[in-house]
């Protein structure tokens, strides 16, 4: 293992979306990710295990700890690791008796991380939801989209991996941080509705200030100024355009020959519409590539608009190397980027239960125990 996490020890219980987001953070940085997978896997779950790059670079383990003997086993393992990643609804990790006290109990340096929708407490914390769910509560759901269109879910980024397993991600760091100062653990409420809405504080920012309109598409980042947006293109492909500050504006209109007369005054939002207008007929001219051609190198803020299959092979990234490719599929390559510790993917996502004897031999687990277990279906 590499990278600055080097060490560390975690525990994640398999579960959907921002818990395994914030495991796999922690094991391309270096952390070492034992994934408790559940009993009563189907064919079709082991065939796309392979396939779910959120659990590259960790171990996995059947275990069955809603029965008693997992359980104990379980707490076993804790006591001899940093972190715990759970997603499961309030209250019931407390019910099978893997709550933060039976835990902490056992480890008090443990940081218990829980991911979850609505939080651990509140009018909704019990009820079911997903991301586009919780955004819808913070405001982000609904600044997105056309004007006179319904708001459109920013896949579901916002809510599940921004919101979410980074929140998660970063909560562990700096719980852990604390733990090694303090020498006592502590529980981590990550929620979806609280990292969606801490996503939003530049907008809540440009509200104070009298610069933001709840209409969508009538905003400086929302697709309502014409100098900030897409826009077709002669091959129907798009282009992105961002030239906010005043310089780079005048070198869009420059490079596409529009006199800055023809658009003014560029602030002025009574006049964002006729300019849109204006740029989308002059980008329908010619090809995405033959306008990244004209823009290469320059500081328009001009870029192309790529799909997932394209977005790896762009010389940009793959000087970078933002991508990588492991068993026949492109995936974004670890980030951030340690000088000294740079972080990787040291293997694939893990076949359910593929680590069984590897785990248990790490933990300790004698032999003998562990052929009891497994005759009692306990490990799978």
């Amino acid at each position: 293992m590499t990278g600055p996490l080097r060490g560390l020890r975690v525990i994640e219980l398999a579960g959907l979306g921002p818990g395994p987001f914030a495991g796999m953070m922690l094991a391309d940085a270096g952390a070492e990710v034992v994934l408790i997978d559940r009993p009563g896997a189907t064919e079709r779950d082991r065939e796309r295990r392979r396939h779910e790059l959120m659990h590259r670079g960790k171990r996995s383990l059947v275990l069955d700890f809603k029965h008693p003997q997992g359980r104990a086993l379980l707490l076993d393992m804790l006591a001899h690791v940093d972190a715990l990643i759970e997603g499961f609804r309030p209250g019931v990790m407390e019910r099978i008796g893997l709550g933060p006290d039976e835990c902490m109990g056992r480890n008090e340096r443990l940081v218990y991380g829980r991911m979850t929708g609505w939080g651990q407490e509140g009018p909704l914390a019990r009820v079911a939801g997903h991301d586009i769910n919780f955004i819808g509560l913070t405001g982000a759901l609904h600044a997105i989209g056309e004007r006179d269109a319904p708001p459109v879910p920013p896949l579901n980024l916002v809510g599940d991996f921004g919101g979410g397993g980074m929140l998660l991600a970063f909560g562990l760091i700096c719980a852990l941080l604390e733990a090694d100062r303090s020498g006592r653990g502590q529980v981590v409420d990550a929620a979806m509705v609280d990292g969606a809405s801490i996503l939003t504080s530049f907008i809540h920012g440009l509200r104070h200030m009298g610069h933001w309109d709840d209409q969508r598409a009538s905003n400086l980042v929302d697709g309502g100024a014409h100098f900030y947006g897409t826009y077709e293109t002669a091959d129907g492909k798009y282009i992105a355009v961002g030239a906010v500050e005043p310089r780079f504006y005048a070198e869009l209109l420059d490079l596409i020959g529009i006199p800055p007369s023809e658009l003014a005054p560029r602030m002025d939002r009574r006049v964002w519409p006729e300019a849109r207008a204006r740029l989308a007929c002059a980008f329908r001219s010619k090809t995405r590539d033959e306008w990244c051609a004209i823009f290469e190198g320059t500081d328009a803020c001009v870029s192309p608009v790529l799909s997932f299959e394209e977005a790896p092979h762009h010389r940009h990234n793959v000087w970078r190397s933002s991508f990588l490719e492991s068993e026949g599929a492109w995936q974004p390559a670890p980030a951030p980027r340690f000088g000294r510790t740079p972080g990787a993917v040291d293997r694939p996502p893990p076949l359910i239960g593929e680590h069984a004897d590897e785990v248990l031999k790490m933990f300790g687990i004698a032999a003998p125990t562990v052929s009891r277990l497994r005759d009692g279906g306990v490990i799978g």
